[in-house]
């Protein structure tokens, strides 16, 4: 497979120059097989660009949601395809507590978007799924519910032999009912090659932050060691943090002595 990452920011665009390095866009991931089949993380502003360098494919795009915050949806009503009747596109929403499947569309009505989901040209449709499991050509998914305030979903994608397990927006600790508790987590991370995981605060940000639905890099550190994987892309990062002080924690990290490899997501990163 082959991951390229469009947006990794959580929460909020945050453009300027203090996030120019790691990038300002809201969470968009576009996973590829060696086939050319490919699938679209999340719909957040980086989803624009990538619509832009998708333009004119002829396959279905299909779209799995994490959940229906704005960071995860606003960048839809921009993503060029949706504007060609030649295009054919399937969403998936995340399982959400409040079952509104619709809300990507649903943003651009009343006085939200000055267009209607009704002057999109392309042949939309939105496929909810019962199961916590399924196929899509030669992708296998398996769906895990997130600890996150409205609820949400988390993904185990796997295809050419190789898997990752996508995680953005989840608090492993939550102070509210757990959906899915850490070592059930650890199972479903286990082995991974890649796990791309929330790791949105530090310990200064917690004690205020703790309950708003994301993790502390430590915990996604301490899931990557207990599920073994082969390396951690830390994604979702606090709006609040700068090029540079994300670069002296990786700095701090890459001292220790973990057996995984670990990656700071940016915009235009590809993993293959």
């Amino acid at each position: 497979m082959e991951i390229t990452f469009y947006g990794v920011r959580g929460s909020i665009p945050t453009p300027g120059p203090e996030t120019i390095k790691y990038g300002g866009n809201t969470t968009s991931i576009l996973v590829e097989d060696q086939a050319g089949n490919f699938l679209i993380l999340d719909a957040g502003t980086g989803i624009r660009k990538l619509g832009i360098d998708i333009q004119g494919v002829k396959e279905e795009i299909y779209i799995l949601l994490s959940h229906n915050h704005w960071d995860h949806i606003q960048g839809f009503p921009y993503f060029i395809p949706a504007y060609s009747e030649d295009s054919q596109i399937t969403i998936t929403p995340g399982d959400t507590d409040l079952d509104h499947p619709n809300a990507i569309l649903d943003q651009m009505k009343g006085s939200f978007f000055p267009l209607s989901e009704y002057e999109l040209s392309a042949n939309i449709k939105i496929t909810t799924q019962t199961k916590n499991d399924w196929d899509y050509k030669s992708f296998k998914i398996k769906r895990r519910k997130m600890n996150h305030p409205g609820g949400g979903s988390a993904y185990r994608i796997c295809s050419d032999n190789k898997s990752l397990v996508y995680a953005t927006d989840n608090e492993l600790f939550p102070p509210y009912p757990v959906q899915t508790k850490f070592e059930e987590w650890v199972e479903f991370a286990k082995d991974v090659d890649y796990l791309i995981h929330d790791g949105q605060y530090l310990p200064d940000d917690y004690p205020f932050k703790r309950g708003w639905g994301h993790s502390q890099v430590q915990h996604a550190l301490d899931l990557a060691l207990q599920a073994n994987v082969k390396n951690l892309i830390l994604v979702s990062h606090d709006p609040d943090r700068t090029d540079e002080e994300i670069d002296n924690l990786k700095e701090e990290l890459h001292l220790l002595d973990y057996p995984f490899k670990i990656i700071f997501a940016h915009e235009g990163l590809i993993l293959k």
